[in-house]
């Protein structure tokens, strides 16, 4: 990529961030963040990737309030055990656990999802959460772009390797759900199918961005193929808005300034940003409904490009050769 496309990404992702911080701010002044009313769940089962920090731990903390069995997926060992101790200690919730998983390694994805399925127990919600924001250019243990090999196809692999436990635990009027985040970045976003991973040059914003865009693609076409074979799993996007949380090690200094000097007024609290994403888990409200891009609790519209089928079928179909896992796509959806 050359470096007036660099720099034209760059623009565009701080473009929409500033658009998402302009309305947040308005939000605020009018008083209107509140946190939804839901349903408790103690009977259902979640695994939250990245639960260690961030909209993933207040997510997990969200869900064990409301007595769900919480699995975190992450990769700090170290850090997990005092985070399960926190969230048990502050909801009163003993069904907390951590079990690693490396979403860069696609062999420690297979490793969590055989060591998950060994525990013999339902699974009612997956909420793909974890991810890296533009970061310098470096490739995971399989040799991906770290954007596309973590923030999207590491979340693509273990979705497909966890449908199977999804489809059982789910039954009509008590659908079992998958929830991924995604981002404002994605309406700014460009996927190139050709290059997915930025070999013909690297741009951290372009990068992220396409991660992003890409997670609201499968969303929408997994969607499509859970319709057509009548499980009862529903799968939604949502965009958690712009959340001050340790992801912004890596972005402009002028922006790391903004956050640190005006976040609490610009920026949403990570109990905040995690609102959407436990709506889309429990609310009663999305009982059947899947292939929606959520935000602030709400439906929105996503990039028009996103409803593209034949875009999405592509990309899913790369993801599979990508991920070593077969395409059901023919046998599933006609035409």
């Amino acid at each position: 990529m050359s470096p007036l496309c660099a720099a034209r990404a760059a623009l565009r992702v701080y473009a929409a961030g500033a658009l998402v911080i302009l309305a947040q701010l308005l939000r605020r002044c009018c008083g209107r963040f509140a946190e939804p009313a839901l349903p408790r769940q103690p009977d259902r089962v979640a695994v939250v990737t990245g639960g260690t920090e961030g909209i993933g731990y207040a997510t997990c903390r969200h869900l064990a309030r409301l007595g769900v069995h919480v699995i975190i997926a992450g990769n700090d060992e170290a850090k997990a055990r005092d985070v399960v101790r926190r969230i048990q200690e502050e909801t009163l919730n003993d069904k907390v656990e951590f079990l690693y998983c490396d979403l860069a390694s696609m062999q420690s994805i297979r490793g969590f999802v055989q060591k998950f399925k060994q525990k013999n127990l339902p699974l009612h919600v997956l909420v793909n959460n974890a991810g890296v924001m533009m970061v310098p250019e470096r490739r995971t243990a399989d040799g991906f772009e770290e954007h596309f090999g973590l923030n999207y196809l590491g979340h693509f692999l273990l979705t497909n390797l966890l449908l199977d436990a999804l489809r059982a635990s789910g039954r009509p009027g008590r659908s079992a759900r998958v929830v991924t985040v995604s981002s404002a970045t994605h309406y700014v976003g460009e996927l190139d199918l050709e290059d997915l991973q930025g070999s013909g040059g690297y741009s951290a914003h372009g990068a992220y961005a396409q991660s992003k865009l890409a997670l609201v693609l499968f969303t929408y076409h997994l969607q499509r193929l859970l319709d057509a074979q009548g499980s009862p799993v529903t799968a939604n996007a949502v965009d958690p808005g712009v959340v001050d949380t340790e992801l912004y090690r890596h972005v402009f200094w002028g922006t790391r300034l903004v956050k640190k000097v005006f976040g609490r007024w610009l920026f949403k609290t990570p109990e905040e940003g995690a609102w959407t994403s436990v709506y889309a888990a429990v609310s009663s409200e999305l009982e059947g409904v899947g292939g929606r891009y959520l935000y602030n609790e709400r439906e929105t519209k996503s990039k028009a490009v996103t409803y593209d089928r034949e875009l999405q079928r592509e990309l899913w179909a790369r993801s599979c050769r990508l991920s070593g896992i077969p395409d059901v796509t023919e046998d599933i959806i006609s035409g």
